[in-house]
């Protein structure tokens, strides 16, 4: 199986920007110090994300992004879509062909084995992940840190 950084990037700033909701836009640049993304590269997913109707985008000072929709609306599967990204446990992309052009033996295990991960993530919202006590607790930590980074630079 194979989920790329692609996909776990954009789940994680999707995340992020639902920890601050309530906080105003949240811009790229924070994200990328919090969850040590680089910039360009959140770039390339926000306009795929904003492309999907997920995210917003808030133009001038003060402005970043915004969630398009409630955290509880926004399951993981549908932000891995958004960024063309799949979460496939076969070798062939799931087109049958994995031995000279026919099914491998275990051809339908992996494609079962796909489907519940799929099943899975269909079922996780931002929201209860946001929920969760563990993710509270690092995101609490990457507030600190970038705070304390903040302020010794001043």
């Amino acid at each position: 199986m194979r989920l790329t950084t692609k996909g776990r990037y954009a789940v994680t700033a999707m995340l992020d920007m639902a920890m601050h909701t309530g906080q105003g836009p949240t811009s790229l640049a924070d994200i990328s110090q919090r969850q040590e993304i680089s910039l360009p590269y959140l770039e390339q997913l926000f306009a795929r994300l904003r492309r999907a109707k997920l995210v917003s985008s808030v133009r001038g000072p003060g402005g970043g992004y915004l969630l398009a929709m409630a955290p509880e609306d926004i399951s993981v599967s549908r932000v891995i879509d958004a960024v063309d990204e799949s979460v496939d446990a076969t070798r062939c992309q799931g087109l049958s062909d994995c031995q000279q052009g026919d099914t491998c033996l275990t051809h339908y295990l992996w494609s079962e084995l796909s489907t519940r991960i799929r099943d899975f993530l269909d079922d996780v919202t931002l929201e209860q992940l946001m929920h969760r006590h563990d993710v509270q607790k690092i995101a609490t930590r990457q507030d600190q840190r970038v705070t304390g980074n903040i302020l010794a630079s001043s």
